[in-house]
């Protein structure tokens, strides 16, 4: 028996949770949000941009790319650890309680309902982009001249590529690779046609997903292929033929203690990845009985795991369109980020830190300093020393090659390349081969833990002393992402975070058993422990306590429970969690006083930031989310910010995100999300559009006069 609908279910769980018996246990089940479950629902908020009629057609394109993206690392990941608990017989995993066989059965059911959503949003696009020029089509819907052009194109490009696969007695079935495309084909013998035979193509990965013949005009790879396939076996009549699509548990396991060379060791994991366990099908609507039993037969992939679709598949391939610039008049207006003051000037970025602590908030304003900030150190003769932590760093990497650089001028870099940062493992393999070889200090990774914390630190000579210069972020050393994620850099030289920089990476690379900061936190050492006192200090303070938080997750069942009897205190606490959040906002008695929202738009908002009242000081920026992995299992640092003109910045812009009333969902008591409207007489106020423009006037100004304020300067950015 399934369970209900994700709404009704939780309605029903809250009417008669909290109205026919008001609760006062905080550790009560239903007052938490399945972590999963929550993570469908920031999902759903992504599809629902693609249906957005305002929006360019193009940028709605990407939103339906960007979930399927987001939805195959879930189901290689989540789903697929799910399936092991089950199969480990596992009760329940997290403080909803619900049992792993529960998670399934809802996801699934989650999944297939929206998979109409899906569908319906892909078909009202594609109609539209044709009225402007622009076809996604199958070969049976090109002109004569194109028909005659495609197939050129295969014969001199697919053709010699691809492999016919038979199936039988003496023809194993194949491997394949995850999230591969393959068309699976019933077949007979054209002088014995009572013989039925099973077949397969892979579609390589080099191959283009939609194919680009001209002008506005893509086709299928599928369909293309399918028009050829008794070319590829001659002599047998084509019966059938489905599209279909694999997806494998990606989940490294890895037995660090066991390793003697980590290197190596996640080596075998990557290619141990290529052949988890099957955990999805997506196919072909209407796609022949026997095809899918012959499949099956060898996947073994549970029925309620197989997607039919009526459109195509893999549409995280649909960036290819997306990004197609004879129609970039469908997408989004593109913001070019900005130098502003203190970084708009040709000078050492040394002397600007050692007259102030200065900001950028990306993508607003321009990733060069961060960059700037390396390279400057790498050839600058005074530099000594050049520290970093990489997480996810890019494929071409400039800080990288400044790094190596830097260690070729035989300067003393040490760099912590995070080898466990999922899915960039094989891109940071290859990048820290490169430094060690050009005689860098480089740290695989902490056994047992994870380094996400973000932190550069240079040791330069300035007047016969030695001085130290930092960067600290909560996004990562990655020039593309800088463009696309909204993330805070902060530049600093003051003396309370000298020992601290000193001691984090000595903990990094050597053993210690001091493993706390004074000024930064860092988990998984003191971080929790210090948000835990920071939320019982504002609920001492009751209705004139305050927080705001803003972060990409809520999971940690300490941190909410902690908020929970803050907000039975009075304590007003306004959360802006981009994606998951496991806390039930507005429960009389128990969350009256916390609210809950997202913020999903043009840029993925990725900054954590937090505000406390009665702190000191009263606002932070942080590499780490409140989630269990982040606060205990990851090496994270959290910032205090003590200059007044940035910290009020920061506030501001916190400010500006709760009073978004274009871009904010509100999530209810339910689990469901309501997306806000502009109240009549109220005026739309889109957050991430209001700060391009505040960034834009800011630079004209300052291309005016050099006295401009800015937004390291005392200004505020929202009223």
């Amino acid at each position: 028996m399934k369970l209900k609908k994700l709404k009704d279910y939780d309605i029903i769980k809250v009417n008669l949770t909290f109205k026919d018996k008001p609760v006062t246990d905080i550790g009560d089940k239903s007052l938490y949000i399945n972590r999963e479950l929550s993570w469908l629902k920031f999902n759903s908020r992504v599809l629902f941009q693609s249906k957005k009629e305002k929006k360019p057609l193009l940028e709605r394109l990407k939103f339906m790319a960007i979930y399927s993206t987001n939805l195959d690392e879930f189901y290689m990941i989540r789903v697929a650890g799910l399936k092991q608990l089950y199969s480990a017989r596992f009760v329940s995993s997290g403080i909803d309680e619900m049992t792993p066989l529960e998670q399934l059965q809802e996801i699934r059911e989650y999944l297939h309902n929206e998979k109409k959503e899906l569908e319906q949003s892909y078909r009202d696009i594609v109609f539209a982009l044709e009225k402007e020029g622009l076809f996604i089509q199958e070969f049976k819907d090109l002109t004569p001249e194109l028909k005659k052009y495609a197939g050129e194109f295969f014969y001199e490009n697919i053709f010699p590529v691809i492999i016919p696969i038979a199936v039988d007695a003496t023809h194993p079935f194949p491997p394949l690779n995850n999230l591969s495309l393959s068309l699976a084909i019933k077949l007979s013998d054209s002088s014995n046609e009572d013989e039925i035979k099973f077949a397969m193509i892979r579609i390589p990965r080099l191959l283009p997903r939609f194919i680009h013949l001209e002008k506005g005009i893509y086709i299928t790879i599928e369909s293309l292929v399918r028009e050829y396939i008794e070319d590829i076996f001659p002599g047998y009549e084509i019966l059938s033929s489905t599209l279909f699509r694999v997806t494998r548990n990606a989940d490294i396991v890895i037995e660090e203690e066991e390793a003697d060379d980590f290197m190596e060791i996640m080596q075998q994991g990557l290619r141990l990845r290529r052949k988890g366990a099957f955990v999805r099908l997506e196919i072909e609507r209407e796609c022949d009985e026997e095809l899918l039993d012959f499949l099956n037969s060898y996947l073994k992939i549970n029925s309620d795991d197989i997607y039919e679709y009526a459109i195509p598949l893999n549409l995280g391939a649909l960036w290819d369109i997306v990004i197609d610039k004879e129609f970039s008049h469908l997408s989004e207006h593109q913001h070019v980020p900005k130098l502003l003051p203190p970084f708009d000037q040709n000078e050492s970025i040394f002397k600007i830190i050692d007259r102030e602590d200065a900001m950028i908030l990306q993508p607003y304003e321009s990733f060069d300093p961060v960059v700037k900030f390396i390279q400057d150190a790498a050839k600058d003769p005074k530099v000594l020393s050049i520290r970093m932590t990489l997480y996810r760093v890019g494929k071409n990497s400039p800080i990288v090659s400044a790094l190596i650089d830097a260690a070729n001028n035989g300067k003393q870099v040490t760099a912590m390349v995070e080898l466990k940062a999922r899915f960039d493992e094989e891109n940071n393999l290859i990048w820290a081969k490169a430094l060690e070889d050009a005689g860098a200090h480089v740290i695989y990774g902490i056994p047992g833990f994870k380094v996400h914390a973000k932190i550069a630190q240079v040791i330069r000579k300035s007047n016969d002393k030695l001085k130290i210069y930092l960067h600290l972020s909560t996004g990562n050393y990655n020039e593309s992402t800088a463009k696309i994620y909204t993330d805070v850099s902060y530049f600093t030289s003051r003396e309370e975070f000298r020992a601290d920089s000193i001691t984090f990476f000595h903990i990094l690379t050597g053993f210690s058993k001091n493993k706390k900061l004074t000024n930064l936190k860092m988990s998984p050492m003191q971080m929790k422990e210090n948000l835990l006192e920071m939320i019982k200090v504002e609920k001492s303070h009751k209705n004139k306590g305050r927080i705001i938080a803003k972060m990409n997750s809520l999971v940690d069942s300490d941190v909410i429970k902690a908020l929970y009897k803050a907000s039975m205190e009075g304590v007003k606490i306004d959360l802006i969690v981009r994606g998951i959040c496991c806390l039930k906002p507005g429960i009389e008695g128990i969350s009256e006083n916390i609210t809950v929202r997202s913020i999903i738009g043009k840029y993925l908002e990725h900054s954590r930031i937090f505000y406390f009242k009665h702190a000191k000081p009263t606002i932070y920026i942080s590499s780490a989310d409140w989630m269990p992995r982040n606060l205990e299992k990851r090496f994270e640092l959290m910032t205090p910010i003590y200059d007044a003109s940035l910290a009020l910045k920061l506030l501001d812009l916190l400010n500006l995100q709760l009073n978004d009333n274009v871009l904010a969902w509100e999530l209810q008591s339910s689990g469901d999300y309501n997306l806000l409207k502009v109240q009549e007489g109220k005026k739309e106020i889109n957050s991430q559009l209001f700060l391009e423009n505040y960034v834009n006037k800011l630079y004209k100004a300052t291309k005016k006069s050099a006295t401009s304020n800015s937004l390291t300067k005392k200004k505020k950015i929202f009223k």
